[in-house]
């Protein structure tokens, strides 16, 4: 059973070492396992509004929040809106209506139970930390009091700034992070198909849902240009391989 102490030594670890590349310095898998769930997640909002992941237990939990991504439905996107905690003991009694898309594709990954708490300054929500395990059930007080710790945290790590922040911030135009690719592949939509930027993503989240990808793989394809899209009198479509073109 974890200790106090265990989750304090975590809390510590979170900030980088000076010299740490990484954007948050403690294991996730750990904190994961001290929390007594089998993933953990956090994200952040990026200068234009979609989510980066910024630290993240390998597997389902990625899985899951490439999917939440992919399909803009899911505890996520909700506590982003509400700025408040969405916990789902038991996704199987979750209403098929409520996140039509995600709730087969989250069964399927073996997720029975999902915990969501937002990382916010007052009423303002940069951004999420997600637990999910296989057992349906709820959250012991004491280990959702400790998420809450961990979720603090990552908002004090977040907001302390230094190299790791700057490059978040630059996340819009090119930075390292994960879904870096997805702004680039935005864009590119954007020229080609003639669009918003906004209409852009939606298509390639479009695209990447229907052909079984998700929206980095998508985006790769984009950047790469191996996938192009256009917009012609049937409207904003793909043209399948691309060109030299934007």
């Amino acid at each position: 059973m974890a200790t106090g102490r265990d989750l304090a030594a975590v809390l510590r670890s979170l900030q980088p070492a000076a010299g740490d590349r990484r954007l948050v310095g403690a294991d996730p898998n750990l904190c994961a396992q001290l929390l007594g769930v089998d993933g953990i997640a956090a994200c952040v909002t990026t200068a234009d509004g979609q989510s980066e992941p910024l630290w993240c237990t390998e597997g389902t939990s990625t899985r899951l929040e490439d999917l939440q991504f992919t399909l803009g439905q899911g505890p996520g996107p909700e506590v982003m809106v509400s700025c408040a905690q969405v916990l789902v003991p038991d996704l199987s009694r979750v209403a098929a209506s409520r996140w039509p898309a995600l709730l087969p594709e989250a069964t399927a990954l073996g997720i029975g139970a999902v915990f969501c708490l937002p990382l916010h300054v007052g009423s303002a929500c940069l951004g999420t930390l997600t637990l999910q395990r296989a057992a349906s059930g709820p959250l012991p007080d004491a280990t959702l009091t400790d998420a809450w710790l961990v979720a603090n945290a990552l908002t004090a790590v977040f907001l302390h700034g230094g190299p790791q922040q700057e490059a978040f911030a630059r996340a819009d135009s090119g930075s390292e992070l994960y879904r870096a690719v997805v702004h680039q592949a935005t864009g590119m939509i954007s020229v080609q198909a003639g669009v918003p930027l906004a209409r852009a993503l939606l298509l390639l989240r479009g695209y990447a849902y229907g052909h079984r990808q998700s929206v980095v793989e998508a985006a790769e394809d984009v950047v790469a240009r191996r996938l192009r899209f256009h917009n012609d009198e049937k409207g904003p479509g793909i043209s399948g391989e691309g060109t030299d073109g934007p």
